[in-house]
């Protein structure tokens, strides 16, 4: 067991996955030769010719919609959108055939390929490299939507969206790639979808979090020391774990919801309607969000006014724990 980054522990997933499995094929664009934009497949296409790891056109919707076709003839593509939003024009492939082939074959055919995408600001690049889109695929019935916040999470998970046999979202949150390192088993290991991980327990208040923002959430944390926090980390946005979040809310009657992307229609809009909905007579305060504003992300000079700071979560923390009904 060694020390591995995020970034790292998604390479060593693909790699593992690819010699056990030799129907797996890794392509997108400058994912082969170059190892893609931020080296998550540097060493592939070395080891696995271009047969099976290649570079594409600058064609995002060619690339869903091959995938597709493979997926259907007994292949499992692992394709990369350079990054999340890139990947609108394969939008009408994904949200058309990825999500429904299921269905519109009743059963008889299955899409088992992931859709990789690394998403979320923090690394001062321009709008379309920086949003966060979770809400556009959770929202397509037929698509499982996943995003690490660890480096054990990002290889057990990305394992199991290759061996699960319908399509899945992996969007990778770019800004903590590099940021630390984690012991990650040597071995091939699965985290399973749809279940949340208690990054923390505790009694006080519940708090929602998944991708950078988990880290975030724990460096706030650090700031109200006297605040005892049951940290939650979400992994899979659809399906979501609702069990997880409700037994935590019945035991701490408090939650807050921290996401990058924008406020409105967001995913926690959604949670906060399940926390309603099955959880209402334990709430001592109401349910809050802290997100992303309604804007378009601002270029880099303006992203620090967007981006979510651990003193914002903590300020909010403490409001919601100042609440007396």
């Amino acid at each position: 067991m060694a020390n591995k980054t995020i970034l790292q522990a998604i390479n060593e997933a693909l790699d593992q996955a690819m010699e056990k499995d030799e129907s797996i094929v890794v392509y997108g664009e400058d994912v082969g030769y170059e190892g893609g934009v931020f080296r998550t497949t540097a060493g592939l296409q070395k080891k696995y010719g271009e047969g099976r790891v290649f570079d594409t056109p600058i064609a995002e919707a060619a690339i869903v919609g091959s995938a597709v076709g493979m997926a259907i003839n007994g292949l499992k593509p692992v394709v990369e959108m350079q990054f999340s939003g890139f990947s609108l024009p394969a939008y009408n492939q994904i949200v058309t055939h990825v999500a429904r082939f299921r269905n519109r074959s009743r059963g008889k055919y299955h899409l088992p390929m992931v859709i990789r995408m690394p998403y979320g600001g923090g690394v001062k690049a321009l709008e379309h490299h920086s949003e966060s889109l979770e809400t556009l695929y959770a929202h397509i019935p037929g698509l499982k939507l996943v995003i690490p916040s660890t480096p054990y999470d990002a290889k057990g998970l990305l394992i199991a969206a290759i061996n699960d046999p319908d399509p899945v979202i992996f969007m990778e949150p770019k800004r903590i790639y590099r940021a630390f390192k984690q012991e990650v088993p040597d071995e091939l290991y699965e985290v399973p979808l749809g279940k949340a991980r208690i990054a923390k327990k505790g009694e006080d208040i519940t708090i929602i979090a998944w991708g950078a923002l988990v880290r975030e959430v724990e460096k706030a944390m650090e700031l109200v020391p006297n605040i005892n926090a049951e940290i939650i980390d979400l992994r899979t946005i659809s399906p979501i774990d609702q069990e997880t979040i409700i037994n935590s809310v019945k035991k701490t009657g408090r939650v807050l919801i921290v996401h990058e992307a924008v406020k409105s229609f967001g995913p926690a809009a959604e949670i906060i309607s399940i926390i309603n909905e099955k959880a209402f007579v334990y709430l001592e305060a109401a349910p809050r969000r802290l997100t992303g504003f309604d804007i378009t992300v601002p270029l880099p000079k303006g992203e620090n006014h967007f981006i979510i700071e651990p003193k914002q979560i903590a300020y909010e923390v403490k409001n919601i724990m100042a609440f007396k009904a």
